[in-house]
């Protein structure tokens, strides 16, 4: 313990010589830290909040020192599209928090992983064989059958007038429409009993990745994993690959026989993988390094989008107005009794409006996945220095008043008409990121989220429980790597009748 003290001791005095002989010149303005802590007492547990409140006194780049690590923050359009555009290269790879670095095989993330060659390869293979339309469009069926799953259990619900947690229904659906565009089969059974376990390994490793972590900002102390959070994390990591290997070697075992008794292979994602592990010629996949991108699409999938659904229904039922002409909208377009489907998307403004009006509000990622400089790089007269992380406070940018009107206001009508869309082209809104680490996943996060949210429409009114009103609804916000309801939203179904 004395040789860990003494350690520790001479470790920060070395940080705090190295601090005043190297600081760095012309950086942008921020408030001024404490000996050997910098900022890091003034984050708090809404870090994307006090990024953005800071951001009113020192400007739409501003400069903060977390513990040894200088971090930039840019909370303006125009700041984030010279990091993410015009500068994008210099800002291509991230530093990975020991939250994330738990996991097996890091470097075989899409997330996470340095932007070499191999990243680049696996990237386009998922944009242009995962990920197109045409693929999406061959697996819908399966989504389909999920979605009709949830109405029947909702209308189970609705006959009990019983209240349902909506965020934990939305998680467990996309869950099984992830499962089932990856694996052609269930994670959740039918009657949504086993989501549980799945969503508290996913939020462990979202909230462990929140964290302020010692470890990440004096990485000479990394080693000894101070706040437990890498070993916290750890478990949901090393579990959730055990299910994936699981059904992965079923598959390999299924392909082997296939192939001696001529029969056909599922044709999802999974498929297109294992395809490109069996190449000979020096493949980007292995059977074990394709593990970590499913764990990425899963994450994405189900936590993101199923807590983007949660957030919608929360602010359509503190908006009944909005609600009433999103249900009039599906209900013209498809009948009573028939089943909404993602053919019926483009046909559904208004419901496309809500959702890009939630992600505006309430983006999945806050502050967008951390980047680091891998040079001197000039931005708005100020230099980001070699070796500087670098936030995108996406929050904070869809709520600046300069580029939206009545910021707060939640108003789907702002998107109708408009060509502002999450694609990373428009950098006032970001909700997906943008550059060369935009999110590959869009197109299947984005149909997900509208087909559930038509769906919870389609086939039913909702109440919210009694001795709650639209104007008492609690919309706190949990803060992790991704931002979710602190309070579960609880509403009554309401069986519209054919």
């Amino acid at each position: 313990m004395e040789y860990h003290i003494l350690l520790l001791f001479t470790t920060l005095s070395l940080i705090i010589i190295r601090f005043f002989l190297n600081r760095q010149k012309n950086k942008p303005p921020g408030p001024t830290g404490l000996p050997i802590i910098g900022n890091l007492h003034q984050l708090g547990s809404k870090p994307h909040c006090t990024l953005s409140s800071l951001a009113k006194t020192y400007g739409p780049i501003m400069s903060l020192r977390f513990g040894s690590v200088t971090v930039t923050v840019a909370s303006s359009p125009k700041t984030a599209q010279e990091i993410l555009q015009k500068n994008d290269q210099s800002f291509a790879n991230r530093p990975i928090p020991e939250s994330v670095a738990a996991q097996p095989n890091v470097n075989d993330t899409l997330a996470w992983s340095h932007a070499d060659s191999r990243w680049r390869n696996r990237r386009r293979i998922c944009t242009t064989q995962i990920f197109t339309t045409h693929r999406l469009d061959l697996l819908q069926h399966l989504r389909h059958r999920k979605v009709e799953q949830l109405v029947q259990h909702l209308h189970k619900k609705a006959a009990e007038k019983t209240t349902v947690d909506i965020g934990e229904l939305a998680f467990a659906t996309m869950l099984n429409l992830v499962s089932n565009t990856v694996f052609s089969e269930d994670l959740v059974d039918s009657e949504f009993e086993s989501a549980g376990e799945f969503k508290e390994l996913v939020w462990r490793i979202m909230e462990d990745a929140g964290k302020v972590n010692v470890s990440d900002y004096f990485p000479v102390v990394k080693m000894f994993d101070l706040q437990g959070v890498k070993r916290h994390v750890k478990v949901s990591y090393v579990r959730l690959h055990e299910i994936f290997d699981r059904m992965i070697q079923k598959r390999v075992e299924d392909r082997n026989s296939n192939s001696h008794d001529g029969g056909v292979v599922a044709g999802d994602f999974l498929d297109v993988l294992l395809d490109h592990c069996q190449q000979e010629d020096d493949s980007v996949f292995s059977v074990e390094s394709i593990k970590p991108l499913i764990l990425d699409l899963f994450i994405a999938g189900s936590d993101t989008s199923g807590s983007t659904t949660e957030w919608a229904m929360a602010e359509l039922l503190r908006n009944p107005n909005i609600m009433k002409k999103a249900r009039n909208e599906v209900i013209q377009l498809i009948p009573k009794s028939n089943q909404v489907k993602e053919s019926d998307i483009p046909s559904l403004p208004y419901i496309q409006a809500i959702v890009k009006e939630t992600l505006r509000l309430h983006p999945p990622v806050p502050l967008l996945l951390p980047y680091i400089a891998a040079n001197n790089v000039e931005i708005n007269g100020y230099t980001i220095h070699k070796g500087n992380q670098v936030l995108i406070n996406a929050w904070s940018i869809g709520r600046n008043p300069e580029f939206w009107e009545d910021p707060l206001l939640f108003q789907p009508e702002r998107f109708l008409n408009s060509n502002v869309d999450f694609k990373g082209r428009d950098f006032e809104y970001l909700p997906f990121g943008a550059g060369r680490r935009i999110c590959p996943g869009i197109p299947l996060a984005n149909r997900m989220i509208i087909l559930m949210l038509a769906v919870l429409l389609h086939s039913f009114e909702w109440e919210l429980p009694k001795g709650v009103s639209p104007e008492t609804l609690d919309m706190s916000e949990q803060y992790g790597i991704t931002l979710k309801k602190l309070i579960p939203l609880s509403a009554v179904p309401i069986s519209v009748v054919v």
